[in-house]
């Protein structure tokens, strides 16, 4: 009996020590944190630097005076010293008109040598210009007065540029603008006058500009003027890239760097833009103000981020 004890005693024993030994190796197994996601941005300063917000509107060249080249006399064209498109300057020779009475004369000139009467007229240019059109040819016969040919004058070479009805009061501070030319050529221009009637199919204000260039300019050549609408000389300016915009285009904001590691979202108002840059209109930015670049898309407000280089 008391062996049986002693026995169940001991097993007890070994039992508890043996789970004492197992509780006190057992250590509990530590929860992993959660890692910390953060964004790659770029950043970007706000510059400060002059702009133009202006429309490009376009502008046909035309020739503002024509003149005719008359006959000053009866008779048949013997020469013609002229092509349609050629350059004139001012008392060049145009055409040559052997007279009525030479004609008559022609038999009788063939019997006698002695004869020397020709009976030929020049027909000479007025002003420089360009030739627009030729009325007879060669051998044709004509009358006095008869419109032999017609001359854009070179000196009356202007530009008519439609302006909406809109943007007329623009005009004043565009007195001096540039014309842009189709192969990128500018040229300065002044505005002349403007038209009394507006097209009646784009209804628009025509109005004459005169270039300050002695360029052989064609009619019908088609160029663009910039109306200037407004001048800011020390305008915000971000990338184009670094404002983000919802999809109806009625908001717009920009993220902007707290510190090394959070940006936040700043509701912006935008002015002048092209396919670069944008204009800042408020809230005003410090020079130090750092703005994301890249990465920026998506991005919620206070947004953990990691700055890197491109």
């Amino acid at each position: 009996m008391f062996k049986h004890s002693r026995s169940r005693f001991l097993l007890f024993m070994f039992s508890g020590i043996m789970m004492l030994f197992i509780s006190c190796n057992h250590t509990p197994q530590k929860a992993e944190e959660p890692t910390e996601v953060r964004t790659p941005v770029t950043i970007v300063p706000v510059v400060y630097k002059s702009v133009t917000s202006s429309v490009p509107l376009p502008a046909v060249a035309t020739f503002m005076n024509k003149s005719i080249i008359r006959a000053t006399t009866t008779g048949t064209i013997e020469k013609i010293l002229i092509n349609p498109g050629d350059f004139i300057a001012a008392d060049q020779l145009l055409f040559t008109i052997r007279t009525r009475e030479a004609m008559a004369l022609d038999k009788k000139a063939l019997e006698d040598s002695s004869f020397s009467f020709k009976g030929l007229i020049n027909i000479t240019a007025h002003k420089e210009g360009v030739i627009n059109s030729i009325s007879y040819q060669k051998g044709d016969f004509v009358q006095e007065g008869d419109e032999m040919a017609v001359v854009s004058e070179q000196n009356s070479l202007v530009f008519i540029m439609d302006v909406p009805f809109e943007l007329d009061r623009y005009i004043e501070k565009n007195m001096n603008c540039m014309i842009i030319l189709p192969d990128n050529r500018h040229i300065n221009g002044t505005i002349a006058r403007k038209l009394p009637e507006m097209d009646i199919q784009s209804q628009t204000i025509r109005y004459v500009v005169k270039p300050q260039s002695t360029d052989r300019l064609p009619g019908n050549l088609i160029a663009s003027i910039n109306l200037v609408k407004s001048t800011n000389e020390k305008a915000m300016i971000l990338p184009k890239k670094a404002v983000l915009g919802n999809e109806a285009q009625s908001e717009f904001w920009v993220m902007k760097l707290v510190n090394d590691s959070t940006a936040i979202k700043i509701i912006v108002s935008k002015g002048f833009e092209n396919n670069e840059e944008v204009e800042i209109i408020n809230p005003g930015f410090l020079p130090s103000d750092r703005i994301v670049l890249t990465g920026n898309y998506g991005l919620a407000d206070t947004a953990r981020v990691t700055i890197i280089k491109e």
